[in-house]
């Protein structure tokens, strides 16, 4: 029976600080493919990606590669294991022909070589997730590209895709959701742009009220002020209930809903909501791209938290991982909900007069110094 091996005669080559249990799979994968050539083909989904250690990946490239026995003989058994040495020392040119032996003495049962390739593919999945995540995340933090939404949903796009292809690989049983305690959501950071953003198109809205039926898309949760958060619900009840909207009506509902005992007056609500600059629709728009952006890299820490708990199954990976991504698609339909008009003007195109011209893209100018005087701070 083999015996356990003593890692302080021979150590690995590229050795990490610190072993996961797949790397144990790995070495037992390994060790039954290099006793028994003739179950390479219960690892036929595998590549020499698959494995964390660079090492593994290398001889088991070697592997398929060199034309393994159908029923090894010793001899033979001893040029399958020098072929397989000499072609996986391309890539890995620290091998030894002792740690062959180690990978064979790792291996329990050469039969199961089956069960440990699926927890090979399992490591895998679960490390591929991971580095979506992180993908979509440096996306949502990326301020170097041209147009951040698109580049961030792309981002969304392929981790979505790559769980549906997982998905198709893995044996289905009742979805459960991850148990791993999830993050915190973030706490918006006081951004002086974002706020003076919040309270223009306060002042916007109540000036248009008519454009404020249309701005639907747009949600309380959205805003990083909570004041302005309030007041954006209170001049969506007033145009709800189709009563005036101005400055004083604004100001009176939001003394209903308890804004004024946060130590704002009434006084600087009347101010706050009396200057306004450009249409609603354009600071609206900021907004929830802002909300977009923050979702998305909320959403891939919320993934990445998943995958770091090894106690999470690859289903249970794939099931998290497109719930978190379903609450992104919500704000994500609000965005476009929001942005559709400007990509796609409702006015006819002639057939005589070519292709569609794209619609402007609206500037997103600063609010002058003399605005943002005018609105004030709130205390």
């Amino acid at each position: 029976m083999p015996h356990a091996p003593d890692l302080s005669d021979e150590e690995p080559p590229y050795e990490p600080d610190e072993r996961e249990p797949v790397y144990y799979a790995e070495q037992a994968l390994l060790g039954a493919l290099l006793l028994r050539p003739e179950h390479l083909s219960q690892a036929d989904a595998l590549e020499g990606d698959a494995f964390s250690h660079p090492a593994h990946g290398a001889l088991f490239a070697a592997m398929r590669t060199v034309q393994a026995p159908g029923l090894p003989s010793p001899p033979d058994g001893l040029d399958w294991l020098q072929a397989v040495l000499e072609e996986a020392r391309q890539e890995a040119p620290a091998l030894t022909a002792a740690y062959l032996h180690l990978l064979i003495s790792a291996c329990p049962r050469p039969e199961h070589a089956g069960a440990y390739a699926a927890m090979v593919r399992s490591g895998h999945a679960r490390r591929s997730i991971r580095l979506h995540a992180e993908a979509l995340a440096q996306a949502a933090q990326n301020v170097t590209v041209p147009d951040r939404p698109v580049h961030v949903l792309a981002a969304a796009d392929a981790l979505a895709h790559h769980l549906d292809t997982l998905a198709r690989t893995v044996p289905t049983h009742p979805g459960t959701l991850p148990r791993t305690p999830l993050p915190p959501p973030p706490v918006s950071p006081q951004d002086d742009e974002a706020e003076d953003q919040e309270r223009m198109l306060l002042a916007s809205a109540v000036s248009a009220p008519a454009s404020v039926g249309h701005m639907r898309w747009l949600a309380p949760e959205d805003f990083t002020d909570p004041l302005c958060a309030g007041l954006w619900q209170c001049v969506s009840a007033l145009a709800h209930r189709g009563e005036p909207l101005d400055p004083v009506t604004v100001m009176w509902e939001a003394q209903h809903r308890g804004l004024l005992a946060a130590g704002v007056t009434a006084a600087d609500l009347v101010v706050l909501l009396s200057t306004a600059a450009l249409p609603p629709e354009h600071w609206g728009i900021q907004i929830v791209e802002r909300a977009l952006l923050a979702r998305a890299w909320h959403t891939a820490g919320r993934i990445t938290a998943y995958t770091e708990d090894p106690a999470n199954t690859v289903h249970q990976l794939i099931t998290g991982g497109r719930r978190a991504l379903a609450d992104l698609t919500a704000v994500r339909r609000r965005w476009q909900q929001a942005t559709r008009p400007l990509a796609e003007p409702d006015a006819p195109v002639s057939s005589r007069a070519g292709p569609p011209s794209r619609a402007p893209t609206v500037s997103r100018p600063p609010a002058p110094p003399a605005v943002r005087a005018a609105a004030g701070r709130t205390p």
